[in-house]
C-alpha cells in the first residue's frame, strides 16, 4: 500500500522545471509589456532600415551636388582657357605685326567662345532611359484605366475651341459621336459621347515647338508634316530619323531609333505630338494609328483625319476666284489678238513688200501700155507706109 501511495502522489506532483525552457520575461520587453514576442525586433529592424535608407539618399544627394559642381568648373575652367588664348592672341599681334590680322581674327573666336562657354553651359541632364521609364509607367496605368473601362482601341485627337487647345478622346465603342467640347473629362458618361478625355503627352512639345517656330504654323498637311518631323528630329531629338508621306486626308510618318522606347504603346510622346500637331493645325480631328515598319523604319505613325465641308468650300471658291480671274485675261487676250491680226491685215494689204511695186501699178503697166511703147508703135507704123 505504501507503494501505490507514493506513486499516486508522484502522478500528482508538477513537473520538475529543470531541463525545461520557460521564456524569459526580462529578455523580451515586447512580452512584459502585455505585446506579442518578437514585436520589438521587427520595430529595431524596420527603424534601422529607414537609417539606412535615409543615409543613402543624404549620400545620394550629395554625390549630385558633387558632380554639378565639377561640372560647372569644368566648364568655367574651359572658359579661362578660351579666355586666355584671347589674351595670348591680342598679345602676339602687338608683337607680330605681320600676321596682326589672323590673331586678331583668333583673340575673337576665344573671347566669343569662352563667354557662351561660361553663361550658356547646360545646367542638368536628363537621360533618355529615364525619361523612357517615367513614361513606361504613365502609358501602362492609362492603358490599364482605358481597358477597365471596356473603351475602344481607337485614339482620337480633337482641337478645342481655345487657340492650340488639343484633347485626347478614347471612345467606347467605334460609333461614338466626340464630344462638342473635349475640355469636359475625364470621364464623359453620356450615352453618345461616352469615353475618356485626356490631356496628350504631346501638348506640351507642341507648346514649345509652336513658341520656336520663325514663322506661322502651316495649315496644309505637306508643310505642317514637315514642320513636325523637323521638330521632332532637331529639336526635340525623340527620333533618329521622320520622314513624312502625305496622301488624301492622311499623313503617315516613318520612324526609326526612337529615344523613348516602342512608339505603339499608349499616348506615346512621338505620336501624340505628331497627332496634336495635326489636328491644331488643319482643326480636325485625327485619328491615330501606330504600327511596326516594314524595314525601312522602325515604326509607321498614321494621322487621318475627315476632309471637312470647310475645307471643300475653301477650295471652291479658290477655284472660282482663280476662273474669274482668269477670264477677263483671257478676253483681254484675246482682244488683242484679234487686235494684232487686223493690224498685220492692214499693213499687208496698204503697205507691200520692199522691191515690189503696188497691186494695182502692175495692173496698169500690163493692161495700158506706156507713152514712150506708144510713140514707137506708130513710128514703125509710118516707117512700113512709106
Amino acid at each position: 500500500m505504501s507503494t501505490f501511495e507514493f506513486d499516486d502522489q508522484q502522478a500528482t506532483q508538477p513537473p520538475s522545471s529543470e531541463g525545461a525552457t520557460t521564456p524569459d520575461i526580462d529578455d523580451d520587453p515586447g512580452a512584459a509589456a502585455g505585446g506579442e514576442p518578437g514585436r520589438s525586433a521587427d520595430v529595431d529592424q524596420h527603424l534601422a532600415l529607414q537609417a539606412r535608407a535615409d543615409l543613402l539618399e543624404a549620400e545620394n544627394r550629395r554625390l549630385r551636388t558633387e558632380y554639378a559642381r565639377l561640372r560647372q568648373s569644368r566648364n568655367r575652367t574651359r572658359a579661362l582657357g578660351l579666355l586666355a588664348i584671347a589674351i595670348l592672341a591680342v598679345a602676339g599681334a602687338a608683337v607680330f605685326p605681320g600676321v596682326r590680322d589672323v590673331l586678331f581674327v583668333l583673340a575673337a573666336i576665344g573671347a566669343i567662345g569662352g563667354v557662351l562657354t561660361y553663361y550658356l553651359s547646360p545646367g542638368a541632364f536628363v537621360a533618355a532611359d529615364v525619361g523612357e521609364r517615367i513614361y513606361a509607367a504613365l502609358a501602362g496605368n492609362l492603358a490599364d484605366l482605358a481597358g477597365s473601362l471596356g473603351l475602344d482601341d481607337r485614339r482620337l485627337y480633337v482641337p478645342g475651341h481655345e487657340e492650340s487647345a488639343c484633347r485626347l478622346f478614347v471612345p467606347h465603342h467605334p460609333d461614338v459621336d466626340l464630344p462638342e467640347d473635349a475640355v469636359d473629362g475625364p470621364i464623359v458618361t453620356d450615352e453618345e459621347t461616352r469615353g475618356l478625355v485626356l490631356e496628350p503627352t504631346g501638348h506640351a512639345l507642341f507648346e514649345t515647338f509652336e513658341r520656336g517656330l520663325t514663322s506661322d504654323l502651316a495649315t496644309r498637311p505637306g508643310p505642317l508634316a514637315n514642320q513636325l518631323t523637323d521638330a521632332l528630329v532637331e529639336q526635340f531629338e525623340l527620333a533618329t530619323s521622320a520622314e513624312a508621306s502625305v496622301e488624301p486626308a492622311q499623313v503617315t510618318v516613318a520612324i526609326s531609333e526612337s529615344a523613348v522606347g516602342d512608339v505603339d504603346r499608349f499616348d506615346h510622346p512621338i505620336a501624340s505630338f505628331l497627332a496634336t500637331g495635326l489636328a491644331i493645325g488643319l482643326e480636325q480631328p485625327v485619328d491615330l494609328e501606330v504600327t511596326r515598319g516594314d524595314g525601312r523604319a522602325d515604326w509607321l505613325v498614321t494621322c487621318r483625319w475627315a476632309e471637312s465641308d470647310r475645307a471643300d468650300e475653301t477650295a471652291t471658291a479658290a477655284e472660282s476666284n482663280v476662273t474669274d480671274g482668269d477670264e477677263p485675261q483671257r478676253a483681254g487676250v484675246s482682244g488683242e489678238k484679234a487686235t494684232i491680226e487686223e493690224s498685220d491685215r492692214s499693213v499687208s494689204t496698204d503697205s507691200p513688200a520692199d522691191g515690189q511695186q503696188p497691186a494695182s501699178d502692175v495692173e496698169t503697166d500690163v493692161d495700158e501700155p506706156t507713152t514712150t511703147e506708144n510713140e514707137k508703135n506708130r513710128g514703125d507704123a509710118t516707117a512700113t507706109d512709106g
